[in-house]
């Protein structure tokens, strides 16, 4: 069956999607999938019989016409459609990338640009917005998480969340939750999420991050620095510099692993230089 290989049709995207469902994927993931998997019938086309052969050749059509990291996420896709077809034994291995042990210095929210946001926002009446960004920036949550900060929940002093089946809490500093509760009361919110729309609904990923990129030519900040899962990195580099404590920062973030906590606490290259330049116990004076 490898060589001569089989024929598989677009209807089983539908039943695709119903799978990831079931496997409890969260839906922005079943989403990236079911886009990557119509990639991988763009590039079919007509012809809809796979086998190892063709399913190889896909991986290198990825690695020219994709960023490898792009790739490999179309790759990871593919795996599960794979599994999904019972084809698990086909699944192809996704390229190999040396991790950066630099942060993207062009990408790089400081602290100082955050409070520039922070004064940008409120200057331009967008208390919310303001409030928004620096909830996400004092407590390391992800963006999807703000629909948990009730009013109910913060005033118990902690919220709690969950994500992929775990369960973790989330702690609040006495100013974040005074400003929190201000808000709510100020806006005659008095039980439910505090972040809403005019309409009374969560705010979304996709409005905050509109609302934060239309601050940054009066921020005077480069646009590729301005999306609110910057806001939870440049938590991880706070906290980490105040307190050194990586597992418990991991437990804040809600990390599985303590490499990707580490990803977060990177140093940026220029960081590295001064530090390497500051190092003058080798230096000696030569003599010509």
């Amino acid at each position: 069956m490898q060589d001569t290989g089989i024929e598989i049709s677009r209807e089983q995207m539908e039943e695709f999607e119903d799978y990831l469902y079931e496997r409890e994927n969260a839906g922005a993931t079943i989403q990236k999938y079911l886009t990557d998997i119509r990639t991988f019938f763009r590039y079919l086309g007509d012809d809809l019989v796979v086998n190892k052969k063709r399913l190889l050749a896909y991986k290198e059509w990825l690695k020219e016409s994709y960023m490898v990291n792009s790739a490999n996420s179309i790759l990871a896709a593919l795996n599960q459609f794979l599994e999904f077809l019972g084809l698990g034994t086909w699944k192809v291995k996704r390229f190999k990338v040396q991790k950066s042990l630099f942060l993207n210095e062009e990408k790089e929210l400081t602290e100082a640009e955050f409070r520039k946001l922070l004064k940008t926002a409120l200057s331009e009446g967008k208390y919310q917005l303001a409030l928004c960004m620096e909830t996400i920036a004092s407590t390391g949550i992800r963006i999807s998480e703000l629909e948990a900060f009730t009013v109910e929940a913060v005033r118990n002093d902690f919220i709690e969340v969950t994500n992929k089946g775990k369960y973790r809490r989330i702690y609040l500093s006495k100013e974040i939750r005074k400003k929190l509760l201000r808000y709510a009361e100020e806006q005659e919110i008095h039980s439910g999420p505090i972040f809403i729309t005019r309409n009374g609904k969560p705010k979304s990923r996709s409005n905050i991050w509109r609302e934060m990129k239309a601050l940054k030519e009066k921020a005077g900040i480069d646009g590729r620095k301005i999306f609110p899962h910057n806001l939870r990195h440049l938590f991880a580099r706070l906290y980490y510099k105040a307190t050194k404590d990586l597992a418990g920062l991991g437990d804040i973030l809600g990390h599985s692993s303590l490499n990707i906590t580490r990803i977060y606490t990177s140093n940026t290259g220029k960081q590295y230089q001064r530090q390497l330049d500051n190092l003058n116990y080798l230096n000696t004076e030569m003599n010509t």
